[in-house]
């Protein structure tokens, strides 16, 4: 039975498991019945950061330009172009055990591509959530549902994994952005252009 968060409550991932090594990060949404004559794609990112809370290079942007760090322990599953269908639309697999020691926290963010051009905006999507499973046994350990709190938003911080005290914790974010992807890039220090 996985741990359901709310908005801001932390949680210890390995605190009561510490032989957790490798997870896969699923992220989903429905697009309300709505139409800008446009589809909807929405799109799941990963940074991972430094203790400035920055990307140290732009190989610590994950997305679907950029599927798998160097290290080899972030890898995006690829970009879903429309979130029809039931369960997580996007997939991001981390190996804990291979997160290089200068990273001590990864973002998950969810942006809507092109969303100025085609007029779209977080409060036409619904049923956003972030959950994490431990893929040794396939048991759902976190679900956090997003809520319907964004209206003008294209751009959104989801949740993080970050290292404390060796411990890795799950922190449920929830924060939106106007701005689209540019915006969230500047937050963790890349460039989007």
């Amino acid at each position: 039975m996985p741990i359901n968060l709310s908005k801001g409550q932390k949680i210890s991932l390995t605190k009561g498991n510490p032989s957790l090594k490798k997870i896969m990060v699923g992220l989903g949404w429905d697009v309300n019945e709505f139409d800008s004559g446009y589809d909807f794609d929405l799109d799941a990112s990963a940074f991972l950061c430094g203790a400035n809370g920055k990307c140290t290079c732009d190989q610590d942007f994950i997305f679907y330009g950029n599927l798998e760090h160097p290290s080899g322990a972030v890898v995006h599953q690829g970009d879903n172009l429309t979130g029809a269908g039931e369960g997580d639309d996007e997939q991001i697999m981390v190996d804990l055990s291979m997160v290089p020691a200068n990273i001590e926290k990864i973002a998950f963010t969810v942006t809507i591509y092109e969303a100025e051009r085609r007029r779209q905006n977080f409060g036409q999507v619904s049923n956003s959530f972030i959950r994490i499973v431990n893929m040794e046994n396939d048991q759902e350990i976190i679900h956090f549902d997003l809520g319907e709190d964004f209206s003008i938003e294209t751009a959104m911080v989801v949740g993080e994994l970050y290292k404390h005290n060796g411990e890795w914790k799950f922190n449920a974010i929830g924060s939106g952005y106007q701005g689209g992807l540019a915006a969230i890039c500047a937050r963790y220090g890349i460039d989007a252009e």
